[in-house]
């Protein structure tokens, strides 16, 4: 065994090998795969291999779709059979909301380019003979999809890996990781240790123990999943063709054909979670869990009546395997801040899926320094500390019950509720407040009013809550409504480096003190990776600045992990002050009148003008105070030690009562923003776009003599934009647009949408959507489809409402 390598990766799953193989596809050739036992030893060697491109997330959907891909090119490599059966699927529907689920996917699926269709119920016996069709609708036909051969897929990859100079040392268990000075490791183990650069933890089944040898933890929880096969079946042997995987969606139930009989795996209610202490090292060469069949009772029984050829058909083998699911059902794949070079590949409940998508993109982020594209939706910087064991374990059952339920836009999810509550989280569910979690804390959502339901019906139309929404909305143009803005990030960036730090680091001009703007801050290729409110407060006695940045709430341990890339840095001192910080913003014509009654600092027009910022006490808070709006109406933005907050919120109510003061919700705040055409992170904003396609441009001074970024964005814009961020009106009446359907211009798609709703102050649906650049015009006929059916949609050349800004400016 070698005692030198670049990079370790530790784990011979399906993931583990999936990453040694693209790091030598990307250069990299040093790389060492360690293995406890034999390749596939965990859950790899059970799994029921099946692949698919659907998933929730527009990321990971594509990366999906290059996994299966990449089966055929480590094949060819290789000369390994990896089993392929290119036998397509078919997700069928047995109730309206599914049917509604599988239009919406469809759409989905055009806007990423993958190729499937619908058919009506009577349809599917030409693609599957296993279900009766008499009981479904419709379904979503993928003729990519299929299942494969775990023990030859897996040995495909390493065998692609070692011709590219890759070694695998199987029987060679880790016993120990250790960080030197020069953030190197030390992998340890039975067979001796090796020094590497970069080490990766693929460890599947057992990466919680391989990252609690780094020192963290990962929130993940192996559950027992059953899949049972059948004897052979003459009505499947007489078949000269193979069905496709047949999915019944309301059942959660998913069916192929296996040997001249069936396959059929299951996901059942009150899943099992596995050995919450820890994996030991001695499993999973060949064993299996006791199956628990009672358990699957009615789902059996659903299966049976769904599935006629099941009534007669024996049993010849039950599998019941653990695989680990995350709060959200996606894998941890990136780095760990405050571990430089250790890097995560786990957490995959759906490897034969998503291998090959999650290696490409972290071997593009160890060799580049960035994945091409966006990929949060797998980053473990999605979960900060409030992810702890009770919360993994909560939400992750959640998931495991819910992969089969429809699901819904405007429907939270309850597990691992209430994490995070502000000071003012009672009084607002006493005013009505209907909620949802963001990075773990309760936002509230909308305000439910005397005699409404205080809940949201899940649909795919309009909810129950438009009228509510539509009264914060008239409340906040006629009046002043509160809004509760401390799930916002915010950090504090100080010390006599803090504005050459921070100028070297934002692609913006920084604001002078007393002052804000908005600020984009670059990868070095020139992707947004953050969207930020700058101010920079008065200086303390020793002369030095201090900077206040805020952002969105879910990305802010992304954001530290990218602070922390370029630090420490001489008299520079960052900090996350999102807990420390509460937050309301005033919002509407009567706002002035309200917040200045609370205060003597002087909040006129012409005193405290449009993006100003100043620390003022309001009532008995000690506040920060700026004008800032995204609603597009008057309004300023309060921020106290979070002890202050709940006086603050109840005094605002107080001296506002006789405005017609009151409280708004974060959908009403969306639907503004929308009339303004004000992008937000995670929608128009990610490190999938580049300023040129947007209003971030605004915000970039190209003047400056540098900053991260600055080569990559001079040369787009000298390129010009592709694709650009559009407001369209869309002809819809009950329902709207939600986020990635596809736009049409004819039979073309030429775009699609970022996000939709309804805007109350213009009566008009919404959409933020990016569109190719030769394709926009405000006399094209566009299309966007909602459930199925097109929408005309126009293009709108100006902002919907106050396109002079006069009235947030007044």
């Amino acid at each position: 065994m070698k005692d030198e390598a670049r990079v370790v990766v530790i784990g011979g799953g399906i993931v583990g090998v999936a990453v040694l193989y693209h790091l030598t596809k990307l250069g990299w050739n040093d790389v060492v795969l360690v293995e406890r036992k034999q390749l596939t030893a965990g859950s790899t060697w059970h799994a029921a291999a099946g692949f698919h491109s659907l998933n929730g997330s527009l990321s990971m959907a594509r990366l999906q779709a290059y996994s299966i891909q990449t089966y055929d090119e480590v094949e060819a490599i290789s000369g390994q059979d990896v089993g392929m059966h290119r036998t397509g699927s078919v997700a069928c529907a047995a109730t309206p909301e599914w049917w509604d689920f599988l239009k919406v996917v469809s759409e989905l699926n055009r806007t990423l380019g993958i190729e499937s269709y619908l058919i009506d119920g009577d349809e599917v016996p030409k693609h599957s003979r296993i279900i009766d069709a008499s009981q479904v609708i419709g379904a979503l036909v993928d003729p990519a999809d299929g299942y494969l051969d775990p023990f030859g897929a897996t040995h495909a990859y390493a065998k692609a890996a070692r011709l590219a100079g890759a070694e695998v040392y199987q029987q060679t268990l880790v016993t120990a990781l250790q960080r030197n000075d020069d953030d190197t490791w030390n992998v340890v183990t039975d067979q001796g240790t090796i020094h590497a650069e970069h080490v990766v933890n693929a460890g599947g089944l057992w990466a919680r123990e391989v990252a609690a040898m780094a020192g963290h933890r990962v929130p993940l929880v192996p559950y027992e999943h059953h899949y049972l096969v059948t004897e052979p079946l003459a009505e499947i042997r007489a078949q000269t063709s193979e069905s496709m995987t047949t999915v019944d969606l309301d059942g959660g139930i998913y069916v192929r054909e296996e040997v001249g009989g069936l396959l059929f795996g299951v996901y059942e209610h009150g899943p099992t979670p596995w050995s919450l202490g820890g994996t030991p090292w001695t499993y999973g060469e060949s064993e299996l869990l006791s199956p628990r069949l009672d358990a699957l009772a009615p789902t059996l029984e659903h299966a049976f009546r769904r599935f006629p050829l099941m009534q007669n058909a024996g049993i010849k083998n039950v599998v019941n395997g653990p695989f680990t699911f995350t709060p959200d059902g996606n894998p941890l794949v990136g780095p760990v801040r405050g571990l430089p070079n250790y890097w995560l590949a786990c957490g995959c409940m759906a490897g034969f899926s998503q291998s090959g998508g999650i290696a490409l993109a972290l071997a593009q982020w160890m060799i580049t320094g960035e994945p091409d594209g966006d990929t949060f939706a797998m980053d473990p910087a999605r979960f900060g500390s409030f992810a702890n064991d009770a919360y993994a374990l909560e939400t992750s059952t959640q998931f495991y019950e819910w992969r089969f339920k429809v699901p819904f836009p405007n429907e939270p999810w309850p597990a691992g509720r209430p994490a995070k509550t502000t000071p003012i989280y009672d009084l607002q569910l006493q005013a009505g407040g209907v909620f949802a979690a963001m990075a773990a804390v309760e936002v509230p959502m909308w305000f439910a009013r005397a005699g409404e339901v205080a809940h949201d019906i899940p649909s795919f139309s309009r909810g129950n809550n438009f009228a509510a929404v539509a009264a914060e909305v008239g409340r906040a143009t006629s009046a002043a409504g509160l809004i509760d803005i401390s799930s916002y990030s915010k950090f504090e960036v100080s010390g006599p480096g803090a504005r050459a730090w921070l100028d070297s680091l934002l692609a913006s001009t920084l604001p002078s003190a007393g002052r804000g703007r908005l600020a984009v801050m670059l990868s070095d290729r020139g992707s947004i990776i953050g969207d930020f409110t700058l101010f920079c407060l008065p200086s303390p006695l020793d002369g030095s600045e201090r900077f206040l940045l805020t952002g969105s709430g879910p990305v802010q341990e992304w954001h530290m992990r990218w602070f922390h890339r370029y630090l420490p840095a001489p008299g520079v001192t960052v900090r996350n002050v999102t807990d420390e910080l509460m937050g309301v913003a005033v919002v509407g014509p009567r706002s002035r009148d309200v917040l200045q009654r609370l205060t003597r600092h002087d909040l006129s027009a012409a005193a405290f003008t449009f993006m100003s910022v100043a620390e003022m006490d309001i009532g008995r808070a000690p506040a920060i105070v700026d004008r800032v709006s995204l609603t597009g109406e008057l309004g300023f933005e309060v921020w106290v030690p979070t002890m202050y907050h709940r006086s603050l919120y109840t005094q605002l109510l107080t001296v506002g009562a006789d405005d017609g003061i009151g409280n708004v919700g974060a959908l009403a705040l969306l639907s503004m923003r929308l009339e303004k055409g004000f992008g937000i992170w995670g929608r128009e904003f990610s490190s999938d776009y580049r300023p040129v396609q947007n209003d971030m441009h605004h915000f970039v001074a190209a003047d400056k003599r540098a900053f991260v970024g600055r080569d990559a964005t001079l040369a787009d814009q000298a390129r010009g934009a592709s694709a650009r961020l559009v407001t369209l009106e869309v002809a819809a009446t009950t329902s709207d647009a939600t986020g990635f359907e596809p736009v049409y211009l004819g039979d073309r798609t030429v775009g699609y949408v970022t996000s939709g709703g309804f805007g109350h102050r213009t009566q008009k649906s919404l959409a933020l959507a990016y569109i190719n650049a030769d394709d926009i015009s405000p006399t094209a006929n566009y299309e966007v489809p909602l459930i199925g059916v097109r929408h005309p949609a126009t293009l709108l050349v100006e902002t919907p409402f106050d396109p002079s800004g006069s009235r947030m400016r007044s």
